[in-house]
C-alpha cells in the first residue's frame, strides 16, 4: 500500500525547511531520509497519528523569467502534482504579500486539498493578526512556529484529515506487485511493452523518457499481476531536471509498493557501480528481487557466456546472493517466458510462512552441526526460534545473551534456514532477543 504525500509549498523565505527540518528531526513525526535522492534533503518518510507518509520540501515560487526562478517554479510545480495534501506556508511576520497571491492562484489549479499555515507565530499575541488570511480562500489559517516548535500538532491533525482513502479493494488478494528499476535506457519500458505484447509505453532511445511510475494490470500464467514501470535512476550528482529527482521520488515510491523488484542489468554496457546502489534501494526495502539481464540478443549467447556474466553478477552483488538471474531481450522476447517464473517464486518466498516446530527442527539440527560459540567463557544458548512477519520474512531467536550472537554465527544460522526453506528471490530478517 502506497503512503500519501504531503508536499510544503510557498515564496520563498516563509520557513518551508525550517518546517520540514522541524516535522522530520523531532518525535513530533518521524524520520527516515530516503537515501542517494538529491544532494538537498528534500524528501523524507514520516508519521503521525500512526500514519506513515512522504513529505516534500520544494524551493520556494518566485514569478520571473530568469533561469533559477523558472527551475524553482517547476521544482514546486512538480511537487504540487506529486502530492495529495498540500501545506501552503506563510510568513505571519510580513501579511500577505503579491507573491503569495500568486502561489495561492497555482494551488487553486491543482484541485489539491490545501492546508494553511502561517508560520513565526512565535508567541499567543501575534495569533490575533492570523484572521487576514482567510481571505485566501483556503479556509481556517493554522499558526505555527517552525523555530520554537509550536502548533504542528494541530496542523498535523488537519493534514492527515485529507489522505485519500488508499485501498485497493478491487485487486484480487493475491496479485502480485512488482516493478521494474534500473539506470536509464536499459529497456525499462521495452520489457513491460513485451510482457504485455503491446505497445503500451513510450520507448525511446533517449535516456529518461519514462518520467511517471505507471501501474498495468497483467494477467499470465493464471495469476494476476500489476505492473509498475519507474523512470531510469541516474547518479545523484547526474540528477540534473528537476522532473528527473522527482522521477527517483517515484522509483522509490514504486519499490516500496512492491512485492517483487526486477533489477534491470544492460548486457552491451555491462555492470555498473549505480546498477548496484540501484538494487541496495529494493534490497534495503525488503523486498523480493529478480535481477534481469536484458538486451541479451546483443551479445554471445552461448552457455558459457551465460555462466561467465552471472560469475559477474555474484561477485558484485554480494548481498543479493538469494536473487535469481534471467537473462532475456524485451526487443527480440527470447528466453521472455522465463521471467513470470521467477517471479511468481520471489513472491511465494517472500510470503513464505514456517510453522515454529518445524524451524526449530532446523535450528537444532544446524546447532547440533556446528556448536555455539563462547565468548570470554560464557557460551550462547539458543532456546528458540519463531517467524514473525512476512515480506520480507522475519525470525526472532531467543537467546541467553544477544551480545553472545557474532554476525557469523547469525549469517550461519540464515543460511541454514535457507538450506531447509528454499526462499528464493527474498531477502529474510534474523533478530536475536533476550528471552525474558
Amino acid at each position: 500500500m502506497r503512503k500519501s504525500v504531503v508536499a510544503i509549498v510557498g515564496r520563498p523565505n516563509v520557513g518551508k525547511s525550517t518546517i520540514f527540518n522541524r516535522l522530520v528531526g523531532e518525535r513530533i513525526s518521524i524520520v527516515e531520509d530516503i537515501p542517494g535522492v538529491t544532494r538537498d534533503r528534500i524528501y523524507a518518510s514520516a508519521e503521525w497519528l500512526n500514519q506513515e507518509f512522504n513529505l516534500i520540501d520544494t524551493g520556494g515560487i518566485e514569478i520571473g523569467d530568469e533561469p533559477l526562478l523558472i527551475q524553482m517554479r517547476q521544482q514546486a510545480e512538480v511537487a504540487i502534482d506529486e502530492a495529495d495534501v498540500i501545506i501552503f506556508l506563510l510568513n505571519g511576520k510580513e501579511g500577505i504579500t503579491s507573491a503569495d497571491e500568486e502561489v495561492a492562484k497555482l494551488l487553486f489549479k491543482s484541485n489539491k486539498p490545501i492546508v494553511l499555515a502561517i508560520n513565526k507565530i512565535d508567541n499567543p499575541e501575534m495569533r490575533d493578526t492570523i484572521y487576514e488570511y482567510y481571505s485566501l480562500g483556503f479556509g481556517e489559517p493554522y499558526p505555527v512556529s517552525g523555530s520554537h516548535g509550536l502548533g504542528l500538532g494541530d496542523l498535523l491533525d488537519e493534514v492527515v484529515k485529507h489522505f485519500p482513502e488508499l485501498s485497493e479493494d478491487d485487486i484480487k488478494e493475491d496479485t502480485i506487485y512488482f516493478s521494474l528499476i534500473g539506470r536509464p535506457n536499459v529497456g525499462k519500458s521495452s520489457l513491460v511493452n513485451a510482457l504485455l505484447n503491446e505497445e503500451r509505453v513510450i520507448v525511446s532511445e533517449m535516456e529518461g523518457t519514462t518520467r511517471d511510475a505507471i501501474d498495468t494490470h497483467l494477467h499470465k500464467d493464471d495469476q494476476d499481476f500489476i505492473i509498475i514501470d519507474t523512470a531510469g535512476m541516474r547518479k545523484r550528482g547526474k540528477v540534473y531536471e528537476t522532473t528527473e529527482k522527482y522521477s527517483v521520488l517515484r522509483a522509490l515510491k514504486a519499490i516500496e509498493r512492491s512485492d517483487v523488484v526486477l533489477v534491470l542489468i544492460d548486457a552491451e554496457t555491462g555492470i555498473r557501480e549505480q546498477d548496484k546502489k540501484i538494487a541496495g534501494y529494493a534490497h534495503e526495502a525488503g523486498r523480493a528481487i529478480v535481477i534481469v539481464v536484458n538486451k541479451w540478443d546483443t551479445v554471445d549467447t552461448d552457455e558459457k557466456a551465460m555462466k561467465e556474466f552471472e560469475t559477474k553478477i555474484r561477485a558484485h552483488f554480494l548481498y543479493l546472493d538469494y536473487a535469481p538471474i534471467v537473462f532475456l531481450s524485451a526487443k527480440t522476447k527470447k528466453r521472455l517466458h522465463t521471467l513470470i517464473p521467477a517471479i511468481k517464486l520471489a513472491s511465494e518466498s517472500h510470503a513464505k510462512r514456517i510453522s515454529t516446530n518445524v524451524l526449530n527442527d532446523v535450528i537444532m539440527d544446524a546447532i547440533a552441526m556446528n556448536p555455539t560459540p563462547t565468548v570470554k567463557g560464557k557460551r550462547l544458548k539458543v532456546l528458540y526460534a519463531t517467524q514473525v512477519a512476512v515480506k520480507p520474512p522475519s525470525f526472532v531467536v531467543f537467546v541467553n545473551d544477544p551480545e553472545l550472537v557474532h554476525f557469523s554465527y547469525e549469517r550461519f544460522l540464515e543460511n541454514k534456514i535457507r538450506d531447509a526453506f528454499g526462499f528464493t528471490g527474498t531477502p529474510i530478517k534474523l533478530f536475536a532477543r533476550r528471552r525474558q
